[in-house]
């Protein structure tokens, strides 16, 4: 098991009413992170749902879903960003 940090951006850090929190993790990659807060349902299971467009960042630097998670890391969701 692993600790990392996960923080939530814009839509959401609204929808869960979090902006960050630790979590302790079997998950080997970002995607299962992201499954495994998928499946704790409620709002986790609705703003990181599959089909939905999320963005994610590794120790701060921009991240594919399959990016290995490393113990410690902070670990980012935030929406796709659009220009205006």
């Amino acid at each position: 098991m692993k600790q990392v940090t996960v923080r939530y951006f814009a839509s959401i850090r609204e929808a869960l009413d979090c902006a960050s929190e630790r979590v302790v993790t079997s998950a080997p990659t970002l995607a299962a992170l992201r499954d495994e807060l998928i499946a704790r349902g409620g709002a986790h299971g609705d703003a990181l749902a599959r089909g939905k467009a999320v963005r994610l960042a590794l120790n701060q630097d921009m991240a594919e879903e399959g990016a290995s998670l490393p113990d410690g890391a902070e670990v980012a969701f935030f929406p796709p960003v659009t220009g205006g």
